[in-house]
């Protein structure tokens, strides 16, 4: 249950950060503002304020921006999105997706400054650092590892085996002594969160699938670091520039993984894992968990500025269209499209939903 409340409070603060971002450059741009809506239909209650109606609704996960003449009608009317040049057309489209990515920034500017968890090289470790752990960062499927039990983030603090035991201080110390017992059973202390300590029996394998280990881990070392206001302020911004920049990767690599193989990667959540996910970050801590959210606004920041209809940056595509055409498309062929886009979306979303219900339930 806290897991589903925490969960939905950070869908909330992402919802409204993204579409106060529509809302704020609408009204800039002397657009008339019809609602402004939290969750999706049905209505539960409203409330209006001039000519704007502010809206909570039954799911929670969604919002809205109504602009008026959005969807073509209303030319001529001066407060109309479509009376508006091109410039502010624009700007209200890709106005949710600057208020994500400067989400980001704050979140960890804040993170740097309190102090954030970061991976770090056994050879670079800065010297304010503190509370160094070697961390679990991946997990194969159908590895020893898996079926251990061991999550992402577990600190592996002790290995042993038969009356041989290694305390690691890098993750070298602790692929050295996974690869010498090979074959054998062997015991991994590890720490859950603050205060639980767990040991788990795995045995590595002879000989792994390409490109993974003896036992499916991939492990990182990890320190605490904190910098004074002013120096979080400029690394929290390019923290969220090289999250950007890891995220559109990802993305890429998902999207030609799918167009070209027909295959979602394992590592792809949706919903349920996400909310899996922030529940586990809470409860590693307040640092763990503005990294997660931090990483989530640029993941939906990043989605929804690719040129996919039913997305913002499907909009902005047919905008751009208009733009060169100057001439005004069929609403009715861009509806039909954006909806086509919309149930390939909802599609891959209930698949991986369903994945996502095997590999946590």
């Amino acid at each position: 249950m806290l897991t589903a409340i925490i969960f939905i409070i950070v869908l909330s603060v992402l919802v409204l950060v993204h579409e106060f971002g529509h809302f704020y450059f609408a009204k800039r741009a002397g657009m008339r503002v019809d609602e402004f809506g939290f969750g999706f239909p049905p209505r539960l209650f409203s409330w209006k304020n001039k000519e704007t109606t502010y809206s909570l609704n039954l799911i929670p996960f969604g919002g809205f921006v109504k602009v008026h003449g959005e969807d073509g009608e209303s030319r001529n009317d001066p407060k109309s999105f479509t009376s508006k040049t091109f410039s502010q057309r624009a700007k209200v489209l890709v106005a949710g997706v600057l208020m994500n990515f400067l989400l980001a920034v704050v979140l960890l500017s804040i993170g740097g400054w309190l102090g954030l968890r970061i991976a770090v090289e056994d050879g670079a470790i800065p010297v304010d650092a503190s509370d160094p752990k070697i961390q679990i960062v991946g997990i194969a499927a159908k590895s020893p590892a898996l079926e251990a039990d061991l999550r992402i983030l577990d600190s592996i603090t002790k290995l042993q085996f038969r009356e041989s035991s290694v305390v690691p201080t890098s993750a070298k110390d602790i692929q050295d002594f996974i690869n010498s017992n090979r074959g054998q059973e062997i015991i991994l202390t590890i720490q859950r969160g603050k205060s639980e300590f767990l040991e788990k029996h795995i045995t590595p394998r002879l000989n792994p699938p390409p490109g993974e280990g003896a036992t499916g881990i991939s492990i990182k070392k990890t320190v605490v670091v904190s910098y004074p206001w002013y120096e979080a302020i400029w690394r929290g911004a390019y923290g969220a520039v090289i999250m950007t920049e890891n995220v559109i990767y990802g993305l890429g690599s998902f999207f030609g993984n799918l167009l070209v193989h027909g295959k979602v990667a394992a590592d792809v959540s949706g919903p349920i894992g996400i909310a899996t996910f922030t529940g586990q970050a809470s409860r590693l801590g307040f640092n763990y968990l503005i990294q997660f959210v931090s990483i989530l606004s640029i993941n939906l920041a990043v989605l929804n500025i690719i040129p996919f209809p039913a997305l913002d940056g499907g909009r902005l595509l047919f905008l751009a269209i208009e733009k060169i055409r100057r001439k005004a498309l069929d609403k009715k062929v861009e509806g039909l499209v954006n909806a086509a886009g919309f149930i390939f979306l909802l599609g891959l979303m209930v698949l991986v939903t369903i994945r996502d219900i095997g590999r946590f339930f």
